[in-house]
């Protein structure tokens, strides 16, 4: 291992108003990610993207050209010494927030940056296993990209079946586009496919909350236990569509005493607060907090058509949430909202069509968060030189 100083192994370039760009294709970066597409570019090299303000710990990385607003530093890396993705992922395992010389908003400094200390093993050690966190990474990126495809499928077909009322008819053929009858509905003022009802959202599922233990209790909170879901957890977990359980379990001490509900796998967990209407599907037995109003599928009605349909009343539910200090949707109001309630057979038929690409989506997400334990589980090794490639 060799010790450097930080600004031995790049340069700290700082980024520009963006506002001077026309629409593009080349990502424009703030310290929270990608802004927007611009017409240029600041830098075509790979470059570590280093938070001035904002954000301190979402360090970046760029392949490809980029811009970089003013808020986040852009760096040319000295490649001589050290290989850009190592470097990296070196300077995201360090506390950097320490560092922040911000009173108001957290700041960093050229300087603050340039004297942080760095241990290296050879390039060519560098090489070796930044090769093995870029394939972790890539493996990762590819499965988002296959799994964004599925979810805009699922979302056509149900918008195709549900929306423009174009499911298959006794024939097999588009129902509404082949004049397939409609009724009028008074609940929802509009034309409806026949023999399709309106129904409240207490119809579609068992409507369960949940509560808190006691935090005077540390016995009621545990690493390995009854997966218990908070909103936060949902927001950590944006992007994806499954949830098996959040940063905290709690034991059966803690779920005897707050009388928890426990639901089973393929419940649609939705946050009644502080947001209302994150959504996600539990992949296991769970149970949650009290920022949730999650159904639990009842009669013919399954997880795939809940999630969509919660999912398509989402500014509907949001509008009827109450509260002067935050919003909260209550389950009496959850009783009085209406959704349009098709025939058994076509939720039948829906379910049978959509349930592979559900299926396809759980095992995605599954592998990249074992692949993710995987590099996290590696990292402190690899940078710490106790794990050699090759």
């Amino acid at each position: 291992m060799q010790e450097f100083y930080l600004k031995e192994l790049l340069k700290i370039k700082n980024g520009k108003d963006h506002k001077v760009l026309s629409e593009g294709d080349i990502p424009v970066f703030g310290s929270g990610g990608i802004m927007r597409f611009g017409n240029k570019y600041l830098y075509d090299k790979e470059s570590i993207l280093l938070p001035r303000k904002g954000s301190l710990e979402n360090i970046q990385f760029s392949n490809i050209p980029f811009w970089t607003v003013d808020t986040l530093y852009y760096t040319e890396i000295n490649v001589d010494l050290t290989e850009p993705y190592y470097l990296y992922y070196f300077l995201k395992s360090l506390n950097l927030e320490r560092l922040n010389s911000g009173t108001g908003v957290p700041s960093m400094t050229f300087d603050a940056y340039y004297n942080v200390k760095i241990k290296l093993p050879s390039l060519a050690n560098q090489k070796v296993l930044a090769g093995v966190l870029r394939s972790i990474d890539s493996k990762i990126e590819l499965n988002n990209k296959l799994n964004d495809n599925l979810e805009q499928m699922a979302k056509t077909l149900y918008d195709y079946w549900f929306v423009q009322f174009d499911f298959p008819d006794a024939n097999g053929k588009p129902y509404k586009t082949s004049g397939g009858k409609m009724v009028w509905n008074d609940e929802l003022k509009r034309e409806v496919p026949e023999g399709w009802s309106a129904s409240t959202l207490d119809e579609i599922g068992n409507i369960t909350g949940g509560s808190t233990p006691s935090r005077d209790n540390d016995s009621y909170f545990t690493k390995n236990g009854i997966a218990w879901i908070t909103p936060k957890d949902l927001s950590l977990n944006e992007g994806n569509k499954f949830i098996k359980r959040g940063e905290q379990d709690v034991s059966q001490e803690g779920r005897n005493a707050a009388s928890l509900n426990t639901m089973p796998r393929g419940t649609v967990l939705m946050s009644s607060r502080a947001p209302v209407g994150y959504l996600a599907i539990a992949r296991n037995e769970v149970t949650t907090n009290q920022g949730f109003k999650s159904f639990v599928p009842k009669s013919y009605f399954t997880t795939e058509f809940i999630y969509y349909t919660i999912k398509n009343l989402a500014l509907v539910i949001e509008n009827n949430a109450s509260g002067s200090t935050f919003k909260e949707v209550s389950t009496s109001v959850l009783k009085t909202i209406y959704f349009l309630a098709p025939q058994k057979q076509v939720i039948e038929m829906y379910t049978k069509s959509i349930s592979s690409v559900f299926n396809r989506q759980e095992l995605l997400e599954e592998e990249n968060q074992k692949l993710a334990e995987l590099r996290e589980w590696l990292l402190p090794m690899l940078m710490n030189g106790q794990v050699k490639i090759g």
